[in-house]
């Protein structure tokens, strides 16, 4: 049995898709554990947004990602029903509510991030071993401090705390914190400004209006866009974590393969108008 180079590159695609999938329970556990802390009586319903931003940005990412395939690459053109069409549109306009709304959040982490001072009389951690501190050594990671570790996390002779959780970090680690903060804030909007210029593109090719200009427009705008992404990707790579670089990565991956979609779409119009007038 032989299988064509079409079928691998889809087979990869939707490995992509499956991978990002996951992502929503990585985003989940590690939130999870962090809200121990933030909220200590726990996450009540308004508080969702603010202690879940990430798990719910990546699940509505997940779903827009899928109604874009669908759209760009799944349904033929006499599938779009009005049917599939509405209900297609109300899904996408669910999922940029919650996108929109969690980029609110990271917004609202970047504020608590910043929310310090100084944690008078005491310059060293092992003094906080008693009293249920913990030392944040990424944003919303946590360790508490015990005296197990209480040597590990600073060498520094001063600290500050969070007015949002018992924690506390040093200068240092907090400046690397606000940095991940607003690269967070960044990514958001940045992705934000894709999906409207990929909406854009879709809706223009629906009517083979995507051309000429708007076709160059776009592609100036998507090399910028993207850079951009890209520079966030390598600076969670260098500052924070496996799992943001790795999210970031594979988020630039499906998004090409949804630009893919959509040039394969604008050849294939350009066939059927040229097969057409030729007839």
């Amino acid at each position: 049995m032989t299988i064509n180079r079409g079928t691998l590159f889809q087979l990869f695609k939707y490995i992509v898709y499956a991978f990002l999938a996951m992502n929503v329970y990585w985003f989940f556990a590690e939130e999870f554990l962090a809200n121990n802390l933030l909220y200590p009586d726990g996450v009540g319903f308004r508080d969702l947004i603010g202690a879940y931003p990430a798990t719910i940005d990546t699940a509505a990412w997940v779903v827009l990602l899928l109604v874009f395939e669908l759209e760009t690459y799944v349904l033929d053109d006499q599938q779009f029903t009005k049917t599939v069409t509405w209900s297609m549109h109300g899904l996408r306009a669910l999922c940029y509510g919650y996108i929109i709304t969690a980029f609110f959040g990271y917004i609202g982490n970047l504020a608590s991030v910043q929310a310090v001072s100084p944690l008078l009389g005491i310059s060293d951690l092992c003094s906080l071993i008693n009293d249920q501190w913990s030392y944040s050594y990424d944003i919303e990671e946590y360790t508490e401090i015990t005296a197990a570790n209480c040597h590990s996390f600073s060498s520094a002779d001063s600290f500050l705390r969070f007015h949002d959780a018992r924690a506390v970090v040093d200068a240092a680690g907090l400046a690397a914190i606000i940095g991940l903060a607003w690269i967070d804030v960044i990514n958001a909007a940045v992705w934000l400004l894709v999906v409207l210029v990929l909406e854009i593109d879709v809706r223009l090719q629906e009517h083979n209006r995507y051309e000429g200009w708007a076709y160059r427009i776009s592609g100036i705008l998507k090399v910028i866009l993207y850079a951009t992404l890209l520079y966030a990707a390598i600076y969670w790579g260098i500052k924070g974590d496996f799992v943001d670089f790795w999210d970031a990565f594979l988020w630039l991956v499906a998004f090409v393969f949804i630009e893919l979609n959509v040039f394969e779409w604008r050849q294939e119009a350009h066939e059927e108008l040229a097969s057409a007038a030729e007839t």
